[in-house]
């Protein structure tokens, strides 16, 4: 009879930096990618925000795995529904030393962006451990299920925002009027809801409004 025993350890793990944190650093984001993703090449998609004023920290993901099989491109996953409770803590673990490294219990006007499935990382991280942020921005996932209003009740004066493709094949009318529904439940207050018409893809031009 086989046995399933838990052990815990330390490991060591990356993460990626966008531009330098000055004195005129206007605001400091924390940037969770989706699945497949390398956090030094989901960077890209905030190349196009003014160097001086945003600095951005990517964290990576630990679990890696080679794209389609053909053992070239590494990407990387925050979860999977095996073992998941013992993994989230993990990954807020991690999260919480690249919270330490980079002193961001002092960054002014703080920003978590979550894309796909990076949102329910930053969902989790923020509810959990109590992150005071100014801004949460979820594009194009959803927020886990057993996330409720009072877990995010602590931030007061902070603006939540949704965004989506029309197009998006993993979130399809049904889904989105669901979740339309529970983030109005969660976040009964400063919730704006935005739109592009496209897929499944990170809109550059809608993170430019939260800059």
């Amino acid at each position: 009879m086989s046995t399933e025993k838990q052990l815990s350890y330390q490991i060591t793990n990356t993460y990626s930096v966008l531009n330098e944190f000055t004195p005129k650093t206007k605001t400091v984001w924390v940037v969770c990618h989706g699945i497949g993703y390398l956090s030094r090449y989901f960077l890209r998609h905030f190349n196009h925000l003014n160097a001086e004023e945003n600095y951005i920290i990517a964290p990576q993901a630990q679990s890696k795995y080679y794209l389609n099989n053909e053992y070239k491109h590494v990407g990387a996953s925050w979860l999977t529904k095996e073992n998941t409770e013992a993994e989230i803590e993990n990954v807020l673990n991690y999260l919480d030393e690249v919270y330490k490294a980079e002193n961001l219990s002092d960054a002014p006007n703080l920003a978590i962006f979550g894309y796909s499935q990076g949102v329910s990382v930053a969902a989790r991280w923020v509810a959990r451990r109590k992150i005071e942020c100014s801004r949460l921005i979820l594009h194009s996932g959803k927020v886990p299920s057993e996330l409720k209003a009072e877990d995010f009740a602590f931030l007061k004066n902070t603006d939540f925002s949704f965004i989506y493709g029309t197009e998006d094949e993993y979130l399809k009318k049904a889904i989105i009027n669901i979740e339309e529904e529970h983030l109005r439940t969660l976040f009964p207050k400063n919730l704006e809801i935005l739109t592009f018409n496209g897929g499944h893809e990170v809109n550059p031009t809608l993170i430019s409004k939260f800059a």
